[in-house]
């Protein structure tokens, strides 16, 4: 019979396999030459030498960079809903919901207070989304998506996260983490299935120190079956941990194992969530399948031809201000330095000085190679979605042209935006399935039009509630801070907008703690 550890690591190799076999290279040597491109270590393995310079005109990067900006530069407003909500009242602020319920919300869960709860859950998604920086998670996840195929973000319960609030005398300990993982550690069971939640299993595979294994092992009781844990070289122990699916009938119920070469970490287990805790996002989903395809290897042929012909045209420029001096060594005796104003000894006739020194001028450069490096540049920037119209770059008569120009070239950025959108959408799923799983009974802080409070969360209670998230979208930030500012004084100086109004949009990076001006500014005025 095979053991436990057997099995999971019989998946991990056939995963493995599949995935060398992806592509030409493979994805684990075609991920690593794309990330070499995009931080411009471009000539790697080329071997030639060091005597000239070897030019790279990254154009990899900035169009990874620019796709990225693009995606990230919209405004994305998370909201969760449920199917039995009823309307709450939209020009009523949740606090004041509350307040008129005077308790809390006791019996069964009815319409209302599902409304309540996914009103609340919105504040507090915004609340986490801050504390755990989704932005530069973001940010990260793109990043490793444009370069690997695929970027993933991993959440997880860390038990031993100090919530800094207790309940009945006792702290709260325990709360949401994430991770962004390459994906070369995750291991699909179907490598064409692209929706996370519909395989049939996963495998995370991380290299973890052997001390770190081993307070695990105490941890969860398995130190007898490891007490022979071998590491390798490094003090690195190799863990896979599996996350699979349990049909019932009230729905999916995800299970946990981890195990190492020596043998199981911890045994199976239920972690009370319905969804895997991993979401993904792919510039690519047409062949790539659950891994994706990474947009850098289609442009690397593009990227050593560009460098290789810009390379050129410097060489020869260098060789026209600096060309090569041929001397005849049996009239010039002295040594030669090639030194501005230096004086070279010649014996010999007039005959011998007119042939001791000469230059060999380098071949005419033809004024249509350097048209033929810009039209490559150019063409390969437009067939990626990055036009010099996109870019910013493109000449127009007035303001207007140029929006218009823009417009139309952003056109195809709006399909990564719709699926930016829906990562983040499972991502909300995910934290609302912990929260419902895995908070217990607790108050959670609320950050709102009212000022900073604490909602009763009952996750027994909730768990029964069926939350879908929804992702609103605005445009994107076209404004600076100090420009933003200043239109606002200017309101304020009219008398357009009020004291209040005036604090409340100042941006977050130029005055902190504006809520607390605000309830200040709420205070003096009852006083007087």
């Amino acid at each position: 019979m095979v053991s436990k550890k057997e099995a999971v690591f019989g998946e991990y190799e056939k995963a493995k396999s599949q995935k060398e076999a992806l592509g030409e290279k493979g994805l684990y040597e075609q991920t690593k030459i794309n990330a070499r491109f995009y931080s411009g270590n471009q000539w790697y393995g080329a071997n030639c030498g060091n005597d000239r310079p070897l030019v790279r005109h990254n154009i990899i990067k900035r169009i990874g960079d620019f796709k990225m900006s693009q995606i990230l530069s919209g405004r994305y407003d998370v909201s969760y809903f449920a199917g039995e909500a009823e309307d709450t009242g939209a020009k009523k602020s949740l606090r004041a919901e509350i307040k008129e319920a005077k308790t809390a919300f006791s019996g069964e869960v009815g319409g209302k207070e599902a409304g309540v709860v996914c009103r609340a859950l919105s504040a507090y998604f915004k609340q986490c989304a801050k504390r755990l920086d989704l932005d530069s998670l973001s940010a990260e996840v793109l990043k490793r998506a444009y370069i690997g195929g695929c970027g993933v973000l991993y959440t997880y319960f860390d038990s031993e996260a100090d919530t800094g609030m207790s309940l009945y005398g006792n702290k709260i300990r325990g709360d949401i983490a994430c991770e962004v993982l390459d994906v070369r550690d995750v291991y699909f069971a179907d490598k064409d299935e692209t929706d996370v939640q519909a395989q049939p299993y996963i495998i995370i595979a991380a290299k973890k120190d052997k001390q770190a294994v081993l307070r695990q092992a105490h941890a969860f009781g398995t130190e007898n079956a490891l007490k022979n844990l071998k590491a390798d070289d490094d003090g690195k122990v190799l863990v896979l941990t599996k996350l699979y699916k349990e049909y019932k009938k009230d729905g999916a119920a995800v299970f946990c194992v981890k195990v190492t070469e020596d043998g199981v970490l911890r045994p199976d287990f239920d972690t009370k969530l319905h969804y895997y805790p991993l979401c993904a996002f792919r510039f690519d989903e047409l062949d790539g399948g659950a891994y994706g395809e990474s947009e850098v290897t289609y442009l690397i042929p593009n990227q050593i031809a560009v460098n290789r012909m810009i390379t050129a045209s410097v060489w020869s420029n260098i060789a026209s201000g600096m060309p090569m001096m041929i001397v005849n060594g049996d009239t010039v005796s002295g040594e030669i330095t090639n030194d501005p104003g230096q004086i070279i000894k010649i014996f010999g006739t007039n005959e011998d000085v007119a042939g001791a020194v000469k230059y060999v001028s380098p071949p005419d450069y033809s004024a249509a190679f350097n048209a033929a490096v810009n039209n490559l540049i150019e063409n390969t920037l437009t067939q990626c979605g990055a036009s010099p119209s996109a870019l910013g770059d493109e000449r127009a008569q007035n303001a207007s042209a140029i929006t218009r120009l823009q417009t139309a070239a952003l056109m195809p950025i709006n399909v990564l935006k719709s699926r930016y959108r829906e990562f983040l959408v499972q991502n909300a799923k995910i934290w609302a399935d912990f929260w419902l799983g895995l908070y217990g009974d607790r108050k959670i802080r609320i950050e709102d039009e009212s000022g900073v409070w604490f909602f009763p969360f009952d996750a027994q209670r909730y768990a029964g509630i069926s939350i879908g998230a929804a992702v609103g979208t605005g445009e994107p930030e076209t404004f600076t801070a100090t420009e933003k500012t200043a239109v606002l004084g200017e309101l304020y100086d009219k008398g357009i907008i009020t004291a209040k109004q005036y604090v409340s949009r100042l941006p977050d990076a130029l005055l902190s703690g504006k809520q607390e001006i605000i309830n200040g500014m709420k205070e003096k005025k009852n006083e007087d």
